[in-house]
């Protein structure tokens, strides 16, 4: 049973590895697009290819939603924002006094 699974899975593998060939449409075909069998094979082999990407750029988009799910808890890039105050010294000069507030990605305060 093991065999008849693996001839299976060949065979499906070199079938699929065959309908799925190359497509050029410059007008230079070697056949005649107006009739029957190669318009057929024209469109046979588009949906062949649109199934095929499709279904690669789904495992793509599914294996990069996965890395960024799995990384989002260790972003950590806190930024620093620079807030000037004006205060008046005890001997009556004004004077600018900057603090610095430590914010997370959103701009959200980080607690000390």
């Amino acid at each position: 049973m093991h065999t008849q699974n693996v001839f299976l899975a060949g065979g499906l593998l070199s079938l699929t590895l065959l309908a799925s060939g190359c497509s050029t449409t410059d007008g230079k075909a070697a056949t005649n697009p107006q009739h029957p069998g190669p318009a057929i094979g024209q469109a046979a082999g588009t949906a062949v290819g649109v199934v095929g990407g499709n279904v690669a750029g789904a495992v793509y988009g599914a294996g990069e939603g996965v890395v960024n799910g799995v990384k989002q808890p260790f972003i950590n890039e806190p930024h620093v924002v620079r807030v000037w105050h004006t205060e008046t010294t005890s001997d009556g000069r004004t004077v600018q006094v900057p603090e610095d507030i430590l914010v997370d990605e959103y701009g959200r305060p980080v607690a000390k």
